[in-house]
């Protein structure tokens, strides 16, 4: 573009933006254009030349929104990572420094698509809408990795077992170079042998084999060729006018489904109709090779046989399939937690099988994954447990064995239990609450089995007969008015109340009457009362005539004061006139209390009288006042004058709940507004009854204490049956019916949550529906129509003349038949039909054989003879022809056999049981059972009869397994079995109730039960027992203390013994009458009873001294009660009483005594304290029909006077005590629930198909725990049964033969495995397996294309180079960095070494091999240098893997430690050595002479090595140092060497020269001693020995 006159240029800038009227082709995209000179400036675009300028306006796709649709970026996945050598301007290689990984860079395509057709468009456009992604990435690439090889095997045995031959030894590959490592080494090392015998001379040097090559593809002849270019097979269909060839014209698309085909439309699809097979010829080369390699002449290798060169074959033809179905649906659609995506299948299928070695079959079926992200899926439902309503309250499941027969059923009541069933139902995915009534579909339990089930169990109760407990009744009241407040009439009632202190819940039934009347005359609500205020004042003078004063108010019947006005009647005198007795005058007594009225009430017969008395004090004189006559010291009175008539209101129960009519009665208070039921009224009788009579008119009673007879109640609720829907339908089979199989049915239930009541809708009687199943249908029927077999086909004349020169046409060839499929009415069908339901393919190909002149010729065969049962044999025979029978190899049997014996079919079997039994199974409820079982209370059956299964293996003759059906119908021993049935424990009758403890007060009385049998087998089991084994139940009691008292009669007169005429007055006795009565017996009755009954310590005194004062003493009044102690009796306090005088003494000088005594208040003497003491409570108590539930205890409350004596509880309450004390309590006994279980669940699938092993369970969950003496949970929760034993089949693929050359020694070869039908009982170790008819496993044909049955080989000729047989696969190995792995496969590895027979063949010899394949379940693999011990300053150095296989490769080069050792500093001095402990050393026969520093200083010879044995300690080093021993080496390790190899003197010198140095100066002192012992002899100093043999003439020294 620059014009180089000028140097400038045109620059274009970027394009702009597409312009347009409208979306899509039809824009224009316009951009500048500059003319730069190469300075930088611009200038004219005159200066620069046209005709390079850049275009400025073009053609452009103008993008809308709305083509986002319409296209997208296409992204491809990201390449492999590719290492990048240089990193900026390095040159280096970076694999150097390598530690754990390398950068590397990985790329992607990206393209902008239509959507519609994938077509790629401008790039511009999808960015319009996104921007592109990214193009490359870094990445990284794990280190170099170089080859690592196992170690070397053994040596081969010699080549040649006489003169010089080869052998060797390999290794194989355990790990491929990876990321550039190193290659791997040779696999093979070869060394020359030599075998002492020498080689005959006769012997050639040469040996000869002959060598075949491979078959070559099969092929047929030219003109044949041609001939068959458009030849068509015959088509025997009636209706098609299509040829049929070979290969198929057209494949549609479509999918078979075996329970979807529609057969009378398939006619149309273009599938092959039938197969016919082809036969060809193939050739191979032969030659005759010597052992150096060389070809030579065949006649040395054949003699008299000619090789085959030539064979008939099978022409290949290819697998052929037919189009991809459709995928089908996605395995995940609801989105969950679970982020693991769904997957989706499509499948196709075989049109033609292969042939001939032809190309097998691809997959069939593809998998791929689907709804990855999974966020535009709805929610994936979730299941929740429901339950029904609950059932009605049973008490019967509560009570044992022995209750059960004992007790009436119909009259229990209190605690007991009610149930419900839960199922599982699917819930909408919204948060919306839902109704407790709403119903679901029921799904299957299990998928709610997550989530806690609800109680299916709980407590309840049935109301017992009204218990009441009641109070004494209170005394009776004054003759009132009916209504105080407005008094009428003149005729009144009296009352008496009583309390209800307990009354039992939930029932209508009411307490007995709370108040009683009793009608009276002139009743008074108010009277008035009079009060003394002081004695009689004498008038006039000190005794005479006087008045009284009376303190007059009125009060209610309750002692209160009221204003006077209350009071109608006129009120009484407050004066009254009285006497005081002067000093002559007879003094009389106050009036006694009135006695206790003799009766009650009163009788026609009788009435109630009461008296009192009262007592001459003091005789009159001579003038004074007379006493009153005896009738009058006694007054009589009327008393309970009222008729013996009690009256009472009575109530029945409360009447059933009825609608109201009136509008008066508004009950919705009574309700929530949650309820739905509507508000009644019931009402009841209410009479007044007449004690010990009958009802009497409603007068009678007082009106305003009548009950309540009509009160609001809630109506029964109208409840209609509630179902849930139906639960889907059971899945009906997937697979097809064949024609003998039984229908398939599915069924479908639903639950009843909600019984009716009181009139609601019925429920339906169908609870459980089942159905044959409309989709399964029945399979079809194709079966295999085979042709006629052709002629035997030979390989063409041309062909056998031009290889082999012969003209006869014989020998071996193939004969072949073609095969279509027919329908069940004989009309053609697809081939594909009959290969999924025709059965075992037939063979289309069968050797031949054309005659030749030269062969053996036979007869046919003849038939088989007759069977003659089982386990006899069945034989044929056939015999030679003509000149045969004298060529002695048509004698040969083993090549000609002349008969053949097959054994014959037998149909006898043998049973045998097999395992172990199962456990007893009870028999299942019916399916409507089930359903209802929560509304009807259906007692599980745990105990009775029964059946247990054994599983039965059935064996033919030849002792296989076979199906059992041939055995027996089920496949099992069926046995009846009984679980014995639990026992629960028994105890006795309750004995009767002990008399209570106590005679007075609060006690005890108790009753008792006593073991009869233990509970046994898992029944209930017995309460706590004591050591007599017995159980007790004890509960307060209560006797009245003062249930007897002492009645006193009045005292009689005062008798006094006069002398002569004097006064009868003075000191005299008086007694009295004493008995012991019951209380509250009336005076008059004659209610005597044994004295003993009252207390004897307050019996009152029955006589008494008495004081008749005579005319002239003084006479005091009797004394009157002791004033009372401080309440808690406190330490000097005191209590006083008094009296006053009656009469003055007639003379000033008499003395009257005193009228004021005291005395100390000590407790428990003269005073005492009272207090409330309570009972323990009692056990709790229920009604009689009761077994539980709720009940009442109580305890009892006692007065207790301070030195312990129980009192009236009177007396506490005149101390002004109050009881706050709870005397009554409600209570609860648990219930003794015996456990209950689910119902069992289906039998589970076996969990083996076929053999011995396979198993069914099933089980259940427990609903409620036992509680209290309940019967408890059975151990066994799961039940398993065998399965029927049926056998397993299956092909067993042998191993490869070995390689085998037909019709010479070595080359190119076949090696073969079979695939055989074996049986077996599922278990290996116990059952091996057994060879069956193929006919059992399937289709042999079609399990052959799965597996590879051939492969080429190749047998070395003798000197041939060649490669080794593939090594096994190596273990699993991952890439990993730093331990943790790089990749998720791993790879495994394989190889082929070569080996070489001859020297001389070596230029000819193959390449090593090794392979790779990528492998799951891989491990990280490390490597480390091992070493051993050191030997001669050398030791063996090896790399090891982690799993502890010895490699070569894997470890780092640079880290290997050293196999040598070497000393340091050299050992440079004449006749030294380095030594195997890594210091120099003198050589055998020379000692070492050190320096200073602990090096070698030079090695002198050892004097006298030669002639002398002896050794000194210096030259122990040279002198047992023979060379080159290994065992003397050893030795030599224990040289005394003075000094270390760091040249310090070692420590064992000094101490041999301090002990040398203590052994001198003993020897020294030693001497000196003897020399003096032995003056006598004079003898010279004996030499010292030990000196010369610890330096043994060292001239050094």
């Amino acid at each position: 573009m620059k014009m180089p006159s000028l140097c400038v240029f045109f620059v274009p800038g970027q394009w702009g933006q597409c312009i347009g009227e409208e979306c899509g082709s039809g824009g224009v995209q316009t951009r500048t254009v500059w003319c730069v000179h190469m300075e930088g400036w611009t200038t004219h675009h005159s200066h620069c030349q046209h005709m390079d300028k850049p275009e400025s306006k073009r053609q452009c796709f103008k993008v809308c929104d709305w083509h986002q649709d319409l296209f997208e970026w296409e992204i491809s996945d990201w390449g492999g990572c590719v290492l990048v050598p240089f990193f900026s301007n390095e040159l280096k290689l970076r694999t150097t420094e390598c530690i754990t990984a390398q950068h590397g860079i990985q790329k992607r395509h990206i393209h902008c698509v239509r959507t519609s057709n994938r077509s790629t468009v401008s790039s511009r456009i999808c960015e319009f809408f996104s921007q592109k992604p990214p193009m490359e990435q870094a990445c990284l690439i794990p280190c170099p990795q170089d080859c690592v090889v196992s170690d070397f095997t053994s040596w081969s045995g010699c080549s040649k077992t006489c003169g010089a031959g080869l052998q060797h030894r390999t290794r194989h590959v355990l790990a491929a170079p990876m990321y550039g490592g190193a290659n791997c080494p040779n696999l093979t090392e070869t060394r020359t042998c030599t075998n002492s015998a020498e080689c005959p001379v006769a012997e050639g040097e040469y040996q000869y084999s002959l060598k075949v090559g491979a078959w070559s593809k099969c092929r047929l002849p030219h003109q044949k060729d041609a001939l068959l270019n458009g030849r068509t097979t015959v088509d025997f269909s009636t209706s098609s006018s299509e040829n049929n060839t070979i290969m198929m014209h057209t494949v549609a698309s479509h999918h078979h489904s075996h329970h979807s085909q529609r057969h009378h439309a398939q006619v149309h699809i273009k599938y092959p109709m039938s197969w016919e097979l082809e036969v060809g010829y193939q050739t191979r080369q032969v030659r005759c090779a010597r052992s150096d390699g060389k070809n030579v002449m065949l006649s040395l290798c054949t003699k008299d046989t000619s090789p085959l060169t030539f064979q008939v074959c099978v022409m290949p033809q290819d697998c052929h399939t037919s189009d991809w179905s459709s995928w089908g649906h996605c395995s995940k659609t609801c989105r969950s937690n679970d982020l693991s995506p769904g997957y989706r299948l499509r499948s196709r299928v075989s049109t033609q099988i292969p042939h001939g070695g032809g190309k097998p079959c691809p997959i069939l079926e593809e998998k791929e994954a689907c709804n990855i992200i999974g966020d535009l899926l709805p929610k994936c439902p979730r299941y929740m447990w429901r339950t029904t309503e609950w059932g009605e309250c049973r008490i019967l499941p509560l009570l044992s064995q022995q209750d059960r027969r004992q007790v009436n059923v119909s009259i229990l009541c209190g605690g007991g239990i009610k149930t419900r069933k839960t199922y599982c139902v699917q819930v909408a995915d919204d948060s919306a609450p839902h109704h407790r009534k709403e119903v679901s579909r029921p799904v299957n339990a299990q998928l709610c089995e997550g989530a806690e089930p609800p109680l299916a169990v709980q407590n309840c109760s049935i109301p017992c007969q009204n218990h009441c407990l009641l109070s004494q009744w209170s005394p009776w009241s004054a003759c009132l008015h009916e209504n105080c407040k407005d008094p009428q009439g003149k005729k009144g009632f009296k009352q008496r109340r009583r309390e209800v202190l307990w009354q039992s819940s939930g029932t209508l039934e009411t307490c007995p009457h709370l108040m009683e009347f009793i009608p009276c005359e002139d009743p008074a609500c108010y009277l008035w009362q009079v009060q003394h205020e002081g004695r009689c004042i004498p008038t006039n003078s000190s005794c005479g005539s006087g008045t009284a004063l009376y303190n007059i108010t009125c009060v209610n019947t309750g002692g209160d004061v009221v204003p006077n006005t209350r009071c109608a009647d006129d009120p009484p005198p407050t004066e009254e006139t009285c006497e005081v007795a002067c000093s002559a005058d007879c003094v009389v007594g106050s009036w006694s209390s009135w006695s206790t009225c003799s009766h009650s009430c009163a009788t026609k017969t009788s009435e109630g009288k009461q008296s009192r008395t009262r007592t001459v004090l003091a005789i009159p004189g001579k003038e004074g006042k007379a006493c009153p006559a005896a009738p009058a010291l006694e007054e009589w009175r009327v008393c309970n004058d009222h008729p013996c008539m009690v009256f009472y209101w009575e109530a029945s129960a409360w009447g059933t709940c009825l609608v109201n009519t009136s509008t008066d009665l508004n009950g919705t208070s009574l309700w929530n507004e949650t309820s739905a039921c509507a508000v009644g009224v019931q009402s009841r009788k209410v009479n007044c009854m007449k004690m010990n009579a009958g009802p009497v008119i409603s007068k009678r009673c007082v009106e305003s204490s009548r009950p309540e007879s009509v009160q609001p109640c809630l109506l029964p609720c109208k409840k209609d049956c509630i179902v849930t829907p139906f639960s889907e339908w059971t899945p009906c089979p997937s697979a097809c019916l064949t024609e003998n199989s039984t229908t398939a049915t599915q069924s479908r239930y639903r639950t009843i949550v909600q019984m009716p009541t009181n009139g609601g809708q019925e429920c339906p009687d169908t609870l459980y529906e089942e159905r044959e199943c409309d989709s399964v249908g029945v399979c079809p029927v194709y079966r295999w129509r085979m042709h006629k077999w052709h002629s035997c086909t030979l390989v063409p004349d041309s062909v056998r003349r031009g290889l082999s020169g012969s003209g006869e046409a014989c020998g071996n060839g193939l004969e072949t038949r073609g095969v279509s499929c027919i329908g069940e009415n004989g009309e053609p069908a697809n081939m594909t039909e009959c290969l999924q339901w025709a059965g075992p393919l037939p063979s289309q190909i069968r050797e031949c054989r054309v005659p030749c002149k030269d062969d053996c010729t036979l007869t046919a065969w003849s038939k088989f003879s007759d069977c003659a049962g089982c386990g006899s044999s069945q034989t044929r025979r056939r015999s030679l022809i003509g000149r045969s029978k004298k060529k002695e190899r048509c004698l040969n049997e083993e090549l000609y056999p002349l008969e053949e014996t097959k054994s014959c079919p037998c149909d006898e079997f043998l049973s045998q049981p097999y395992g172990n039994w199962s456990a007893c199974i009870l028999p299942n409820p019916s399916v409507f059972e089930s359903l209802q079982s929560w509304m009807v209370h259906r007692e599980v059956k745990e105990c009775g009869q029964g059946v247990r299964y054994r599983a039965v293996a059935c064996i033919n003759q030849r002792g296989h397994l076979v199906n059992p059906t041939f055995c027996t119908d089920t496949g099992y021993i069926v046995e009846v079995c009984h679980i014995p049935c639990p026992l629960d424990c028994k105890l006795s009758e309750w004995s009767p109730w002990s008399a209570c403890s106590a005679s007075c007060g609060s006690g005890l009385k108790i009753r008792s039960k006593w073991l009869r049998e233990k509970a046994f087998n898992g029944g209930r089991p017995c309460p706590k027992l004591d050591l007599k084994n017995q159980v007790y139940e004890a509960v307060p009691c209560n006797r009245e203390c003062s249930q007897y008292e002492w009645r006193i009669e009045p005292w009689s007169i005062c008798t006094i013994n006069t002398v002569d005429d004097l006064p009868a007055c003075g000191e005299g006795v008086q007694s009295r009458k004493i008995r012991c009565v019951k209380k509250e017996a009336a005076s008059g009755e004659d209610d005597s009873v044994d004295d003993g009954l009252c207390d004897q310590d307050e019996m009152p005194p029955r006589a008494k001294v008495c004081f008749l004062a005579c005319p002239s003493d003084c006479v005091m009044a009797p004394w009157g009660p002791w004033s009372n102690c401080p309440g808690e009796c406190d330490q000097g306090s005191s209590k006083n009483r008094t009296r006053h005088i009656l009469r003055l003494p007639a003379s000033d000088n008499g003395a009257c005594p005193e009228s004021v005594q005291s005395e100390p208040c000590v407790l428990n003497s003269t005073c005492f304290t009272y207090q409330y003491s309570v009972s323990e409570w009692s056990t709790c108590q229920l009604s009689e029909n009761a077994i539980c539930g709720g009940g009442l205890r109580l305890r009892h409350l006692d007065c207790v006077r301070s030195d312990g004596k129980v009192m009236e509880l009177q007396k506490c309450k005149q101390f002004g005590l109050i009881n706050k004390l709870q005397l009554l309590q409600s209570c609860v006994v648990d219930c003794p629930v015996s456990c209950i279980l689910s119902d069992w669940s289906p039998w589970a699938e076996c969990s083996h198909t076929c053999g011995s092993r396979g198993h069914s369970k099933r089980s259940r969950r427990i609903l409620q725990e036992a509680h209290e003496e309940g019967r408890h949970c059975p151990n066994q929760l799961s039940q398993t049964k065998p399965c029927p034993i049926r056998p397993c089949y299956m092909w067993l693929l042998s191993d490869w033969s070995p390689c085998t050359v037909e019709g010479a020694k070595c080359g190119e070869g076949l090696r073969t495995r079979n695939l055989s039908c074996v049986v077996h009982q599922g278990n290996w170790h116990e059952s091996p397996p057994q060879p069956e008819e193929t006919e059992l496993c399937g289709d042999v044909q079609k399990q052959q294309l799965l597996q590879e049955m051939e492969q080429p080989c190749f047998v070395p000729c003798p000197g041939d180079c060649h490669l080794t047989e593939w090594s096994s696969w190596s273990s699993c190995q991952l890439t990993c960095l730093e331990g943790r792995s790089f990749e998720s496969t791993g790879r495994q590895t394989r190889s082929q070494a070569v080996i070489i027979q001859a020297m001389e063949n070596q230029g000819s010899c193959p390449l090593q091999v090794f392979e790779t394949q990528p492998c799951e379940g891989g491990k990280c693999h490390t490597y480390q240098w091992k070493t051993g011990g050191w030997s001669n300053n050398e030791r063996a150095v090896w790399c090891q893997r982690s799993d502890g296989v010895n490699v070569t490769g894997g470890c780092f080069p640079q880290k290997r430690p050293t196999t040598l050792r070497h000393c340091h500093p050299p050992c440079t001095k004449p006749f030294s050595h380095c030594t195997p402990s890594g210091v120099c050393g003198c050589e055998k026969g020379y000692t070492e002479v050190m320096t200073s520093h602990g090096f070698l200083d030079y090695c002198t010879r050892t004097p006298g090595v030669d002639n002398s044995k002896k050794a000194d300690v210096k030259t122990n080093s040279g002198r047992l140092k023979p060379r080159p021993s290994q065992a003397n080496d050893l030795f030599s390790e224990w040289t005394l060497r003075p000094v270390g190899p760091d040249g310090r003197v070692k420590l064992w010198v000094y101490a041999v020269t301090v002990v040398g140095f203590i052994v001198i100066l003993f020897i020294i002192a030693l001497s000196f001693l003897v020399c003096n012992a032995s003056k006598t002899t004079k003898a010279p100093a004996p030499p010292q020995k030990p000196l010369t043999l610890a330096y043994d003439g060292d001239m050094d020294m």
